[in-house]
C-alpha cells in the first residue's frame, strides 16, 4: 500500500523574528512604565523649547519664552550659606586641633556653635589667662588666635567680630589690678581683640565688651560650672544695611508722637 504524501506546510516566519518581536514589546512596556512614573513640568518644557527655537532656530514655530525672574532666583545657588558652612567647618577643625594640644583633664574645651546670623567661638579662660589676669601667656592659644585671624581675613568684609568677656560670680582677689568682674571681663575681651589686631585683622571689623558674671552658661555653685562661665566668646555676624533705616523710622515715629 502506497504511503500518503505529507502535505506541504505553509512557510512560517523565522524563529528569531518571534523572539525579536517579544523583546521589542517588552522594551515598549518598559519605557511606557518609566514615562508613567516620571513627572514633567510643562512650563520647563515650554521654556526649553522656546530657548532652542530662539537661540539656534532648530525647532520651527517654537514658542519663545522668557525664564521668569522667580525661576532664576530659585535656580541660583546661595553661595553665602555654603561659604559660611565651609568657614564653620574650618573653625571647628582649628578648634579640634587646639583642644588636642591644650586639653587638660576635666577642663572645658574650645567650642564652635552656629548662630542665627553667623557662629560663635567660646574660649575657656583657663586656656588663655591665669587667675585674675588678662594677659594671654599660652602659646598654643596664641597660635589658635592666629589661625582664626587668617580665617577672618578670608571672610566677606561685611562679617563683623564681637569679642565678649565673661566671668563667674567670684570677684578678683585683693592682689589683682582689677577691682571687680566688670573690669576683668572687659580687659580679657580687649586682650583677645588686641591679639587679633596684631595678627592683621582689620580693627574696623571688631568690637569688645565685658559682661562680668551676668550671662552664665552653667551654674556657679559647682567648680565645673564656674569654669564654663569664665570664658571669652568671639561672635561672628553679618551687618544688615537696613538696620539704620529701621532705627531712623523708629526715631521718626517717636518724634511724631
Amino acid at each position: 500500500m502506497a504511503k500518503k504524501k505529507c502535505p506541504e506546510c505553509e512557510e512560517c516566519l523565522p524563529a528569531w523574528l518571534a523572539a525579536f518581536g517579544d523583546l521589542m514589546s517588552l522594551l515598549l512596556c518598559f519605557f511606557v512604565l518609566l514615562l508613567s512614573m516620571s513627572s514633567m513640568d510643562a512650563k520647563k518644557v515650554s521654556e526649553a523649547i522656546g530657548s532652542l527655537s530662539g537661540a539656534m532656530s532648530v525647532l520651527e514655530g517654537g514658542t519663545k519664552t522668557e525664564i521668569s525672574s522667580q525661576r532664576m532666583q530659585e535656580s541660583t545657588p546661595i553661595d553665602s550659606q555654603d561659604e559660611t558652612s565651609d568657614t564653620v567647618n574650618r573653625v571647628k577643625q582649628a578648634a579640634g586641633d587646639a583642644n588636642e594640644m591644650m586639653q587638660k583633664s576635666d577642663s572645658p574645651s574650645i567650642t564652635v556653635e552656629e548662630a542665627q546670623e553667623g557662629f560663635v567661638i567660646a574660649l575657656p579662660a583657663e586656656l588663655l589667662f591665669k587667675p585674675d589676669s588678662a594677659t594671654i601667656e599660652n602659646q598654643d592659644a596664641l597660635l589658635f588666635l592666629k589661625r582664626i585671624a587668617l580665617i577672618i581675613e578670608e571672610l566677606p568684609k561685611e562679617m563683623q567680630v564681637s569679642v565678649q568677656g565673661y566671668t563667674d560670680t567670684i570677684n578678683p582677689s585683693t592682689n589683682s589690678i582689677y577691682k571687680d568682674n566688670w573690669e576683668l571681663s572687659t580687659a580679657r575681651a580687649i586682650s583677645v581683640l588686641h591679639e587679633l589686631i596684631l595678627d592683621n585683622v582689620d580693627p574696623a571689623r571688631m568690637s569688645a565688651a565685658g559682661y562680668a558674671q551676668y550671662h552664665p552658661v552653667a551654674t556657679n555653685v559647682t567648680k565645673s560650672g564656674r569654669e564654663k562661665n569664665r570664658r571669652v566668646e568671639l561672635h561672628f555676624y553679618g551687618t544688615k544695611k537696613d538696620k539704620k533705616a529701621t532705627a531712623k523710622s523708629i526715631l521718626d515715629k517717636v518724634a511724631v508722637k
